[in-house]
């Protein structure tokens, strides 16, 4: 049996823009892509903790130690500037692999950079 377990979380991030022009995703500081294990394309959870919307998109990389957070697309719809937000992957695994399994949190500072 395989069973979806959190594999990476980026805890209470700001919102820094929101594009609806651009074809669609979220782009997030490479520096906390790369703390968060998340990589370029990866489906992505989104929860506004301002309003309370859950949606999935996928992952763009910003530009280092920016503090970007820009939602792209008709995901622009579903946040404000200055909103805050958890960013959750997910990963499949065996029971017994999740057991073992632990994953990377990100806790950034308000200006959405590493500590």
């Amino acid at each position: 049996m395989q069973i979806h377990v959190v594999k990476s979380k980026i805890h209470r991030v700001k919102v820094t823009g929101a594009d609806l022009n651009y074809i669609g995703s979220i782009t997030i500081d490479e520096d906390l892509m790369e703390a968060a294990n998340i990589i370029e394309g990866e489906k992505i959870q989104i929860v506004n903790n301002n309003n309370g919307e859950r949606l999935e998109t996928y992952v763009i990389p910003g530009p280092r130690k920016s503090g970007e957070i820009t939602l792209n697309g008709a995901a622009a719809r579903k946040v404000a500037k200055g909103d805050i937000l958890i960013l959750i992957t997910y990963a499949m695994m065996s029971v017994e692999e999740a057991k073992a399994f632990k994953p990377a949190l990100v806790f950034p500072n308000d200006e959405n950079r590493l500590q």
